[in-house]
């Protein structure tokens, strides 16, 4: 049979067409959402192959500063930098232990001649002030660093002069200009009348003697056996201040010419060396203060006397 039973064939198909219909209708509408749906959720769509990717926008806390600018920040996790990594400070240079230098070879003057002195009442110096600073007073000043656990440089600095002004008192004037270093030589008889320069090889001293008395002595040194100083009576016959050796071309300050090309004259080598050394048969004097004195009072015409 067409129909179902107990009702009318015609209306049960009608009704069963019609539901078929809105189901139809209904998944034709599920379909359409679903395809809808698809373009606009899900997986982002890749970018075309070499097409660069946008970077991501910035969150509202990172100061508008993209994160691709910034540098990463260590997690917690994360050792911290070693101090050692890091450059050494560069160090402050450090100040000279021994101070400034005062005084060292070559200097002159009379704060050399006090240094001497002051040397010279402790042991540490055998001979008059000069007021030159040579080799001896350098080997004076080493043997008194030695002596107090100072640097042995042979200078005076400000450390070793505030440690010797500690160990010594100021010198009297005869200790910063004593008459020689030996005793002086009973002057020969023709010393004893005029203006005389009288000069003893023995005791390697120089006197200037007005009328017999004695103005003033000083320490001399004499010409080596190859070239000695001549013995006898002479003249001063020339006095040149600034005088320059013509033949050795050395400096000969204060020179008083008495016989050919010997002099009486200040030597910076007797000053620094002493004794070691020797002239060329000039009578070298070592301590320029006294000479220079010495210069000024004599005369052209005043009578010089060497005498062993």
């Amino acid at each position: 049979m067409d129909g179902a039973p107990g009702g009318t064939p015609g209306k049960v198909r009608g009704g069963a067409r019609g539901r078929a219909r809105h189901a139809a209708t209904a998944a034709l509408a599920v379909l359409a959402v679903t395809a809808m749906t698809a373009t606009t959720a899900g997986c982002k769509a890749q970018p075309a192959a070499g097409a660069p990717s946008a970077p991501p926008r910035a969150a509202a806390t990172d100061d508008a500063k993209p994160d691709a600018d910034r540098s990463p920040t260590p997690d917690a996790s994360s050792p911290s930098p070693s101090p050692s990594s890091e450059a050494p400070a560069t160090p402050a240079p450090k100040p000279d232990p021994q101070g400034t230098t005062l005084m060292a070879n070559g200097s002159q003057g009379k704060q050399v001649r006090e240094l001497q002195a002051r040397l010279r009442q402790i042991g540490h110096f055998d001979r008059s002030p000069t007021g030159y600073y040579g080799t001896l007073t350098a080997a004076a000043v080493r043997s008194f660093q030695g002596k107090r656990g100072l640097s042995t440089t042979g200078r005076t600095d400000t450390v070793t002069w505030q440690k010797l002004l500690g160990m010594t008192h100021a010198p009297t004037a005869a200790e910063l200009n004593p008459p020689t270093t030996v005793p002086v030589a009973k002057p020969d008889k023709r010393c004893m009348t005029g203006r005389v320069l009288c000069i003893s090889k023995n005791s390697r001293t120089l006197s200037w003697m007005i009328d017999g008395r004695v103005v003033s002595s000083m320490d001399v040194r004499f010409g080596s056996q190859y070239t000695p100083t001549r013995e006898g009576t002479f003249s001063v016959y020339w006095k040149s201040r600034h005088h320059v050796s013509t033949i050795y071309h050395t400096a000969m300050p204060y020179a008083m010419f008495f016989s050919g090309g010997q002099a009486v004259h200040y030597s910076a080598d007797f000053a620094a060396r002493g004794y070691n050394g020797a002239s060329h048969g000039c009578v070298n004097v070592r301590d320029e203060g006294k000479i220079a004195s010495l210069f000024a009072q004599v005369r052209t015409g005043d009578k010089v006397v060497v005498h062993g």
